[in-house]
């Protein structure tokens, strides 16, 4: 009973959570390899057509783009080994030298038939049809499932709409952003004090491992990146994808600028031995300033990802007061440390250096920076489409329904669907 009871909360959460990407596509898979399933049993003369659901399973994949694509390299998987274990039987049958050879062969035209990932399936396919008696009779068994299967995933895109991954791959670069502001934080704050070297070093190795997070979000920025392509649910998907890539990169260049900081800091606290990392007046202003430029770090990162026009355009407004406020700042370090430097010229090139590395920082995350670097992105992305389809090109530009794909610079995150 308490079994029973579990496993009702269990079912009503899923089916609380059914607009999460996750569940919607758990569900889109069962669906899609039960109907594959029926379907076969009336049409596959085998009396276990599993083949059917398993293709299923397999061809519906999180996305439109990817389920389309997959679909059609398993088909001619199989079809590329159902045809090679033909080939087989007719010639030698099976023993244990043709299997090693049936194996060889498979994968070898696996390659030549581009299926890439699927190429074992090649050979799978081949190994069973030819380890049964009825070569002819399994063969188009295994065919017809794999047809049905492939279609019915593909066919459910169209009645169940796959998910749009883009809030997730959103919700990783705020994450990625807030854990560099962490650390900026925590750099700021020892920058206003004497630390040892080793626990400046510390903070660089913080800041190498903010590498693994950026392959983190590269990766659910891809999937949501397809998940945004042929997607019927999603107009100006071209946009999004540009609007999420660039972020990422200026948030991958930022995090590679902090690292050369924590560089910095770690030489200037050997060189400084028992002394503050900074005078004490310039330590202060460091630590502001890394403060304000980490409280703009994650601004940015919601400008990036939000939404609506209207929290785009308070977005851009707050970060843009935050980068003047920084700027501002950074301007009256450059003075201190310019008075430093005519006292005492010691360690003047790694004090320089800090100058140097914020004021990249300040100058990636400006808006008007961003905004030339979207629009030479979506032109660069456009031409390489044109190029790549120009029937379709023509096409869309005939039936008038080319978008445009820059409103308004307001506009960075709109998306619908």
């Amino acid at each position: 009973m308490r079994d029973v009871r579990k496993w009702t909360a269990q079912l009503w959460q899923l089916v609380q959570r059914r607009r999460e990407p996750v569940v919607v596509q758990t569900l889109r898979s069962a669906a899609a390899a039960t109907v594959a399933y029926v379907i076969a049993l009336r049409l596959s003369p085998e009396p276990a057509p599993l083949t059917a659901p398993l293709t299923a399973l397999l061809v519906v994949q999180v996305t439109f783009y990817a389920t389309l694509t997959n679909g059609i390299r398993r088909v001619n998987s199989v079809v590329a080994g159902v045809l090679v274990a033909i080939a087989f039987s007719l010639l030698v049958g099976l023993t244990w030298w043709s299997l090693a050879l049936l194996i060889v062969a498979a994968l070898a035209v696996g390659h030549l038939v581009r299926v890439d990932e699927y190429v074992a399936e090649v050979a799978i396919s081949a190994m069973l049809v030819l380890g049964v008696t009825t070569v002819g009779f399994t063969a188009w068994a295994r065919i017809v499932e794999t047809l049905i299967g492939a279609v019915v995933g593909m066919a459910c895109n169209l009645l169940l709409p796959p998910p749009v991954w883009v809030d997730e791959a959103g919700q990783s670069i705020e994450d990625l952003a807030r854990r560099v502001r962490q650390l900026m934080l925590r750099m700021g704050e020892e920058a206003a004090g004497r630390i040892p070297w080793e626990q400046a070093a510390e903070r660089l190795h913080e800041a190498r491992r903010l590498d693994h997070d950026i392959v983190r979000v590269d990766a659910a920025l891809r999937q949501a990146e397809d998940s945004l392509r042929l997607n019927p649910r999603v107009r100006e998907g071209l946009l999004h994808r540009v609007v999420l890539r660039t972020g990422l990169d200026t948030l991958e260049i930022c995090t590679v600028v902090l690292r050369v900081l924590a560089r910095s800091f770690t030489d200037l606290a050997k060189a400084r031995g028992a002394e503050d990392l900074f005078p004490p007046r310039v330590g202060a202003v460091v630590e502001q300033l890394l403060s304000e430029i980490a409280d703009a770090i994650v601004s940015f990162a919601v400008l990036v990802t939000t939404h609506l026009s209207e929290n785009a355009e308070s977005a851009e407004a707050r970060l843009t007061a935050e980068l003047h406020t920084a700027a501002g700042t950074r301007d009256r370090l450059a003075e201190l440390l310019q008075e430093e430097v005519r006292e005492d010229w010691a360690n003047w090139q790694l004090m320089g250096a800090v100058l140097t590395e914020v004021n990249r920082i300040i100058a990636e995350l400006d808006t008007e920076h961003r905004t030339r670097r979207l629009l030479e992105e979506l032109d660069r992305v456009s031409r390489e489409q044109r190029e790549k389809l120009p029937r379709t090109t023509r096409l869309r530009e005939r039936l008038g329904v080319q978008e445009d794909l820059w409103r308004n610079r307001t506009g960075f995150g709109e998306r619908s669907g």
